[in-house]
């Protein structure tokens, strides 16, 4: 029996050694989460904490993240950035590792050229926006150097929106194609007054939605697409939720509403920002409609009869699934799917807010990441999460313009946000209260 009492004695004090060095190395872990001292002049949650991974590194724009945990970026040429003096320059493919483990990057490469926001890792390749064409290089985790590309898609648009981002399911492409105008007006007189929609908007035949292609075919043209989901103006922030891998984005909303006879007011917080979970043969509405956030609906557009309130050309339109204030330009939206920050953010999505330019007489607003909690079939409500990168359109904290366009979960569960005016590239960890 004293034999028996002994052993269980050591067997609890080994047990208890193993827990409390458990502990112990916790607290290490939490105390090793790479952290500038002041959160990279960002305001973020208790226990969060933010390093300038890279800056000054182009306009870098949507990310991906290898398996080794190597940050691959895809940066747009058509946009001002702070390293060229607020000059346009060229777009690149760029690595970016970190080494040391510190949340710097000690290794940036510019791969190819490239542009848009277009970037994904499947199928053993690396696919990149490249202008006018989808491209695709073989690609094994580390590697830094990338052969010649391959054409998947050419041909695409030049004209409206123009940012082309995709998602990877499996061998197909989800393609978000932006509309070419505002709301549907004739090309020469698109956003010049009260000019009313072409009634029926034969641009919804090769635009301003979801289009899927072949991921291993070569040499596509826009015409080999297969429309997925319609009426969508802009939806820069398509997104695969990993649970279920169906599609979801926030929607850039339509402009100039006091062209109309609404006010600056309505027309600076009208249309709200959706967020759409598409599904296949989905109408989400535009150009016939936009959401009203006095009516907390869709509304029939001024273009083709609307006065704010009555919907009669909305009746197969889909509700979005939440609601942002209008304007504040969502540029990317990310499922967190780790087990590094807190359990509330577990299944919820994350949403870059690049932030707007059209809501005079009030202040301008975005320029922000918001959490989404997703829980039991509830959406919302959101939060803030990463704020100060801008204030009002103007300089943060740091003195500089800083409007985020891309998110991405790293490897150990961190957050990646591309802000492609100041051309910083931020990581945000947790560290614990």
């Amino acid at each position: 029996m004293r034999t028996s009492i002994s052993r269980r004695a050591l067997s609890l004090g080994a047990a208890a050694a193993f827990v409390l060095a458990a502990a112990g190395a916790a607290r290490a872990h939490a105390r090793a989460v790479p952290c500038d001292a002041d959160n990279a002049s960002l305001t973020l949650p208790p226990g969060f904490c933010a390093t300038v991974f890279a800056d000054k590194v182009g306009a870098p724009r949507h990310m991906v993240v290898a398996p080794n945990g190597d940050l691959l970026v895809i940066g747009n040429p058509f946009q001002t950035n702070a390293e060229a003096g607020g000059a346009r320059t060229g777009g690149s493919l760029m690595l970016l590792r970190d080494a040391n483990g510190d949340g710097k990057a000690d290794l940036i490469m510019k791969l190819q050229p490239g542009s848009g926001s277009g970037i994904a890792l499947a199928n053993g390749y690396l696919y990149s926006s490249a202008g006018t064409n989808i491209v695709r290089y073989k690609y094994a985790t580390g590697d830094t150097a990338l052969g010649p590309p391959d054409t998947v898609l050419t041909g695409i648009a030049t004209s409206g929106h123009t940012a082309y981002n995709f998602k990877i399911i499996g061998s197909t492409i989800y393609m978000n194609v932006g509309s070419r105008t505002n709301a549907c007006q004739p090309p020469d007189l698109d956003r010049k007054g009260k000019a009313p929609g072409v009634d029926p908007c034969v641009e919804l035949d090769t635009r301003a939605g979801v289009w899927t292609f072949d991921a291993n075919k070569l040499g596509q043209r826009p015409s080999d697409g297969v429309r997925f989901a319609t009426g969508m103006r802009n939806s820069v922030s398509l997104t695969v939720n990993p649970r279920d891998n169906t599609l979801w984005a926030t929607m850039h909303g339509r402009d100039q509403l006091n062209d109309w006879g609404f006010t600056d007011d309505y027309n600076a917080e009208n249309p709200g920002e959706q967020v759409n979970h598409i599904l296949k043969g989905d109408n989400f509405g535009w150009p016939y409609c936009y959401f009203s956030t006095e009516e907390k609906r869709l509304v029939t557009a001024p273009e083709y009869g609307g006065d704010g309130k009555q919907s009669a050309r909305c009746g197969a339109a889909k509700q979005p699934e939440y609601v942002f204030p209008g304007h504040w330009a969502p540029n990317d939206m990310m499922f967190y799917s780790g087990s590094a920050f807190p359990a509330k953010y577990k299944d919820g999505a994350f949403i870059a807010f690049h932030g707007s330019w059209n809501r005079a007489p009030k202040p301008q607003q975005g320029f922000r990441v918001v959490f989404l909690p997703m829980k039991g079939g509830k959406t919302g409500p959101s939060e803030d999460f990463a704020t100060d990168f801008s204030n009002a359109g103007g300089p943060g904290r740091d003195g500089r313009i800083h409007r985020p366009t891309g998110l991405v979960q790293g490897a150990d569960g961190s957050l990646y946000i591309a802000d492609d005016v100041g051309g910083t590239i931020y990581k945000v960890s947790y560290r614990g209260k």
